[in-house]
């Protein structure tokens, strides 16, 4: 199980890869992942959606993260299986249901996509770039951030008390809620120091002293993005026309 949920996390961090997408500028990566948000959202044939994951597949192979983007993928494949039962009972068609289920992982690859593409950085230059204001910039940032670190140490108690006897796959459902509190007190506990370092290492930093803090890098469009942009923004129109 342990092992199964480290696979699976690491699909949800991001790793520096040398690859054409990955120099794109932000601004860039996130239009093209609302794009395929978009068509996501608007199609309903299944013959359009299969349409939307090979376009997704192409690009997670051409920025080197096809690998991990399957391990988002299975994950959503977890929770659209719910969605199809849930559709089923309600009495909808199987192809209807399998509509929604299907809809439901290419909205979330079209979305972790990004996230798999774009730096903790970068997303907050772009978020900057929109004129948010700087405490939510940070306080997503952050989130962005630790999210995975406290996934990854949520996966490292697990194995600890484990090996210390612990048995999280054997009893009732109650049982087994129960053997999970040997986890989230330690987990608690781990969070609430980090989380007290980091105010203290904001304190020692003088954060929002300076109501307009200045940047180090400024998001400019190279050739390559100029580029991207019109051909992107092309497929996508060819998209909608083909969906409606």
């Amino acid at each position: 199980m342990v092992v199964k949920m480290y696979w699976i996390s690491k699909g949800f961090i991001f790793t520096k890869v040398d690859s054409f997408v990955h120099k794109l500028d932000p601004r860039v990566k996130l239009l093209i992942s609302i794009q395929f948000f978009t068509l996501a959202l608007l199609v309903s044939d299944l013959i359009d959606l299969a349409i939307i994951f090979i376009g997704i597949i192409l690009l997670a192979s051409i920025s080197k993260i096809l690998s991990r983007l399957i391990r988002t993928m299975l994950f959503a494949l977890l929770f659209s299986g719910i969605i199809l039962g849930i559709n089923i009972i309600a009495g909808y068609s199987f192809i209807y249901s399998l509509q929604i289920a299907l809809r439901f992982v290419a909205i979330v690859c079209s979305t972790s996509i990004f996230f798999l593409i774009t730096s903790p950085d970068e997303l907050e230059y772009v978020l900057r770039w929109f004129r948010i204001p700087n405490d939510l910039v940070f306080a997503f940032v952050t989130a962005v951030r630790f999210v995975p670190i406290i996934l990854l140490d949520a996966l490292q108690i697990i194995d600890a008390q484990k090996s210390r006897g612990l048995e999280l796959e054997r009893g009732n459902p109650i049982t087994r809620i129960k053997n999970f509190v040997p986890i989230l007190v330690p987990l608690i506990v781990n969070e609430v120091i980090r989380s007290g370092e980091l105010a203290e290492a904001m304190e020692s930093r003088c954060y929002g002293v300076v109501k307009k803090p200045t940047v180090l890098y400024e998001l400019q469009l190279n050739i390559n993005d100029k580029l991207a942009i019109p051909f992107c923004t092309s497929i996508f129109i060819l998209g909608l026309l083909f969906s409606i």
